[in-house]
């Protein structure tokens, strides 16, 4: 005759495995705890690094500073990418020549970056033109009238940069004004997503590096 299966060993079968649950359920807490100690740390981490970010912080300074004027239509900022972006309107079409209002503009920042530049003696500033890709029909040689002579865009372009990087300077001395670097790339870089004629990619963005 089978002999019953006792009562005790059920209930202790149960409370085995209510345990087993308990502990799997505190194990994977302490897991979770883990994980979120070890993000907050590295959330903290990155927020601390960016507070002494020198790009960031002359980024957001120069933020403010445009928003309380009325510049939008003469320079853009790209807080994602640091650049600056001196609009078309800011030349004469064909021309070199900063205009009186975008030469007072980027007068008005000039000040931060510059101190940018003295305070961070690994930091650089690229100036870098760009134009649309209509070809220039004739050779343009009235540098007074147009702050330089060119031939193609790639010279216009450079020339755009290099009017740009002249008013940044101002009075900086010698040597940091090294780390203001010029290029002109012409019609070769048109903006995301914009025909290569538009006249919006007739532009000067100015970028902030650390070395």
């Amino acid at each position: 005759m089978k002999e019953k299966p006792s009562e005790w060993i059920a209930i202790s079968d149960l409370m085995a495995g209510v345990m087993a649950v308990v502990m799997l359920l505190l194990v994977v807490a302490v897991l979770q705890k883990s994980v979120s100690d070890l993000r907050y740390q590295e959330e903290l981490a990155k927020a601390l690094e960016q507070k002494d970010d020198p790009v960031l912080k002359v980024t957001k300074l120069l933020g403010e500073m445009l928003k309380n004027t009325d510049t939008s239509n003469l320079i853009a900022l790209d807080k994602y990418t640091n650049r600056l972006t001196l609009r078309d309107g800011v030349f004469e079409r064909g021309s070199a020549c900063l205009n009186p209002e975008a030469a007072a503009a980027v007068h008005a920042i000039q000040s931060e970056l510059v101190r940018f530049l003295i305070d961070n003696p690994k930091a650089m500033i690229l100036v870098e033109g760009y134009t649309d890709n209509i070809p220039v029909s004739r050779p343009v040689t009235d540098y007074k009238r147009f702050c330089t002579v060119y031939d193609d865009n790639f010279t216009l372009s450079a020339a755009r940069a290099r009017e740009a990087r002249r008013e940044l300077i101002g009075t900086l001395d010698v040597d940091t004004s090294k780390r203001i670097i010029v290029a002109g790339y012409g019609e070769s870089k048109p903006l995301s997503g914009m025909e290569p004629s538009d006249p919006r990619n007739r532009r000067v963005e100015v970028q902030l590096l650390i070395q």
